[in-house]
């Protein structure tokens, strides 16, 4: 039978976790755009403090208000 311990094991599963871990990352730092900015930071300082580009963070203001 196979098991989780083998299932963790498998390439796909070890793909799939470390694609998740990526999107949450992602997803943290897109929160964090629109905190950052109502507190008052630039748009640089919040490129600068999350590692985004500018376009990352203007495209992350236009997506959600």
């Amino acid at each position: 039978m196979f098991g989780l311990s083998e299932l963790k094991q498998t390439r796909f599963y070890q793909e799939a976790f470390q694609e998740g871990i990526e999107q949450g990352k992602v997803q943290g730092k897109l929160k964090a755009v629109s905190a950052m900015l109502a507190a008052g930071l630039t748009v640089e300082q919040v490129g600068e403090a999350l590692d985004l580009s500018v376009e990352e963070v203007r495209q992350v203001t236009q997506n959600h208000p």
